[in-house]
């Protein structure tokens, strides 16, 4: 549905019309599922589109309230929490993990600051720890095999993104500097997405949720960065009580686009604010230089492709500067920012041309290639916005 508005505020419909003709062209071709899109500018929603299957073995369509497992999308809500506790001065970006977990100085990890491990550079493994997979919920177990692993590099030298285990430390981090008393999954419920308005949004598979939860299938199974059998046993093992910060929530477009745009509006949406303006600013500054992410090493084999920048903020990825594979899409500002989920979801804020866009999706697709198509679709979006 391209909303009345769209042209009024700046946007070509027929430009944005192709958006949704492009997305259903892949989806009859058994490339993915279904998805759902939202565009919005100045916050206010320009279009916003079902379109698909949530199961296609069903027959199941795709709705607009539709609700998905969000992938590691999950860590932007995190590292929102963690923030947000910066600027109360619970915590700092220069403070040691080690001063509130003093556990997690084993193995030559004492040194570690927060910073590095919103930036992901505090040398932590990138897969899963050594536990049964069914004790991937339990924030405990995680946080405790954590701190007993050696780190995989030194702190501070290069970039590598921590799938699971960095956001699990930084969520119990907050625990511990409020005392321990709530849950993580009750700081997520009722400092960030209750204040929002964020009804459909959780950690955990909430039961009110879970009867509209799109299941987790994987389209392309080709091996790259995730492991396609992994992310559908965590899809269809996730329960009302797991708590993983780092994947382990369950959302909406809407409740996604409420998020993107209180990030868009420096920190604050519906009367709550979460963020500061300067918090923001310093968040989406590229931290990491021209540092190139490991994670997407296996590209240079499996695509062909020349090691490109990280471009990692605080938490949040960014579309930086140069011509490189990029989910924002070539086109977006340099601080356009945003997270990305497994093979499957995105959002980002363009801060230049004050717009967002959300993109959730059933069907998953390896990785690289989930770049190319996001890459394709943020450059429609961004190629209709005219004015």
């Amino acid at each position: 549905m391209i909303t009345v508005r769209a042209k009024a505020l700046g946007f070509d419909e027929t430009r944005l019309a192709g958006v949704t003709r492009s997305i259903q062209s892949d989806i009859d071709a058994e490339r993915y599922d279904g998805a759902v899109l939202c565009v919005t500018h100045h916050g206010e929603v320009v279009a916003q589109e079902a379109i698909g299957y949530a199961e296609r073995s069903s027959r199941t369509e795709m709705k607009d309230d539709s609700v998905f497992f969000s992938m590691s999308i999950a860590k932007q809500f995190t590292v929102a929490v963690v923030l947000n506790r910066v600027e109360r001065g619970d915590l700092s970006l220069t403070m040691k993990v080690a001063d509130v977990i003093p556990e997690f100085a084993a193995r030559g990890k004492g040194k570690v600051t927060l910073h590095q491990m919103l930036t992901h550079t505090a040398g932590l493994m990138f897969g899963v720890p050594p536990l049964d997979i069914t004790q991937l919920g339990d924030l405990a177990a995680v946080v405790q095999a954590t701190c007993n692993l050696p780190p995989d590099s030194a702190a501070g030298q290069q970039v590598q993104y921590s799938a699971i285990v960095a956001h699990a430390v930084m969520a119990e981090m907050v625990r511990r500097v409020e005392g321990g008393e709530r849950s993580y999954r009750a700081i997520l419920a009722e400092d960030l997405f209750e204040p929002l308005g964020m009804g459909d949004t959780a950690l955990g598979k909430r039961k009110d949720l879970a009867e509209r939860m799109c299941p987790v299938v994987a389209r392309d199974t080709r091996r790259g960065m995730f492991e396609p059998e992994m992310l559908e046993a965590l899809g269809a093992m996730l329960g009302p009580d797991w708590e993983i910060p780092a994947g382990g929530c369950l959302t909406t477009a809407a409740d996604l686009t409420v998020f993107a745009n209180m990030l868009r509006n420096g920190g604050e949406w519906n009367g709550a604010r979460i963020l500061s303006p300067a918090m923001i600013d310093l968040a989406t500054r590229n931290h990491t230089g021209d540092e190139p992410n490991r994670m997407w090493s296996y590209t240079v084999e499996m695509r062909g492709w020349d090691p490109f920048p990280a471009v990692l903020g605080l938490g949040f990825f960014l579309r930086g500067e140069g011509i490189f594979p990029t989910p924002f899409g070539t086109l977006a500002s340099p601080r356009t920012f945003g997270g990305l989920g497994a093979g499957s979801n995105l959002f980002w804020v363009d801060p230049e041309r004050d717009l967002t866009l959300v993109f959730l999706s059933t069907g998953l697709l390896e990785e690289s290639y989930n770049c190319d198509r996001l890459q394709r679709i943020s450059d429609s979006v961004l190629a209709a916005a005219v004015r």
